[in-house]
């Protein structure tokens, strides 16, 4: 069987997040089991044309504004390997694959329906019109199989008139590279922020609930470790840390590794994550496997990967003082930080890459016995 991937990145690129660390899992599993993967994804700085990687042959072509007239002209030209499958990623745009592929099954990647996330990122007014176009993106995808990785993606979907029968629910795995088992939390109350340092990630209402936890627990402490798309932004935040007054106890880690990732997660009391939306949460579940509850917003993507008041703790209102409410109710409330991170350990250890691979291996397989 051979697959080509459309994906906005790639692994190798300095933004990839968890959308491409999620569908390089998939293709490494694929790939065991006998397929050939190809992926098209933008350029970058120092970046090679083409590369192999865990044996998937990575093209790349263009930039975050021309990729997907790249992949269309390479289609043109006959630059890319046959397909039996593929799979067209969306983030925020789709690659639009149904419009000049044809006698081809076609998967649609999903992590979330973007919605309101268009006026997080994107400048005004290209944020608007993308987010009245976006329900229109899914005409060309109604005879398209979706894979999404989690319930409240696949509510999304059905709302912009995606049948259920088309969407498949493949929760993600966790990739464990290091454990801390004898590693002790830190002695001082102290709230981690890990992800990628975006508007919509939900840094600055971070920033602003731990300046009001700050003031009645003058101990706690803040810690930040994710990679910046710019410097100017990065500049934005330690000068908000700085206005708020807790630039004397946050700490910027920029980018981090994953052995210092997960040191952070088992030294840490809890996870904040205030995302305007999501897909799922790997992060989430990664500070889980180091008995890490994690405090969030009650969004799509975040109410399926907390289990609240088991795992962690979603909170009542979706607002800094709400977000402050309950980091605070974890980091004063000894008993129930020890059961929530029991039960957080626990719940990590039912995710692997392998069964999600196993599921996606299989609606792939029997699109492709159908094709046959």
């Amino acid at each position: 069987m051979n697959i080509t991937i459309y994906s906005w990145r790639d692994i190798k690129h300095p933004l990839a997040g968890g959308a491409e660390q999620s569908l390089h899992e998939h293709a490494k599993y694929w790939i065991s089991q006998g397929a050939h993967v190809s992926w098209f994804a933008l350029s970058f700085a120092q970046a090679q044309g083409e590369e192999t990687v865990d044996k998937i042959n990575i093209i790349r072509r263009g930039s975050h504004f021309t990729v997907h007239l790249h992949a269309f002209r390479a289609y043109l030209k006959n630059e890319l390997p046959y397909a039996d499958i593929v799979i067209d990623s969306f983030h925020f745009l789709p690659y639009f694959i149904p419009l000049y592929r044809r006698n081809v099954s076609i998967v649609a990647l999903l992590n979330e329906v973007a919605g309101p996330v268009w006026f997080q990122n994107i400048l005004f007014p290209v944020s608007l019109i993308g987010y009245i176009l976006e329900p229109f993106f899914f005409l060309f995808y109604k005879k398209s199989n979706f894979i999404v990785g989690s319930n409240s993606a696949q509510d999304d979907l059905k709302k912009v008139g995606i049948q259920s029968s088309c969407i498949h629910v493949i929760n993600h795995g966790v990739t464990i590279t290091h454990t801390f088992k004898d590693e002790k939390k830190d002695q001082k109350p102290t709230i981690l922020f890990l992800s990628r340092l975006t508007k919509d990630k939900g840094i600055e209402d971070s920033l602003v609930a731990f300046s009001i936890i700050a003031q009645s627990n003058p101990d706690a402490q803040f810690w930040v470790g994710g990679k910046t798309e710019s410097k100017e932004y990065e500049a934005i935040l330690h000068l908000k840390a700085k206005e708020l007054g807790i630039d004397q106890k946050t700490t910027f880690f920029g980018y981090v590794t994953d052995k210092e990732k997960f040191r952070l997660f088992a030294q840490s009391w809890v996870l904040v994550h205030a995302s305007t939306k999501e897909g799922w949460g790997l992060n989430i579940i990664e500070a889980n496997s180091q008995a890490t509850p994690a405090v969030g917003y009650k969004v799509s993507g975040l109410i399926d990967s907390i289990q609240d008041g088991k795992t962690g703790i979603l909170t009542e209102k979706n607002t800094p003082a709400g977000l402050a409410k309950s980091l605070e109710k974890v980091l004063s409330d000894k008993a129930l930080r020890t059961e929530l991170s029991e039960n957080a350990l626990k719940w990590s250890k039912q995710f692997s890459w392998e069964k999600a691979g196993k599921e996606s291996w299989s609606l792939l397989k029997s699109l492709y016995n159908k094709s046959q």
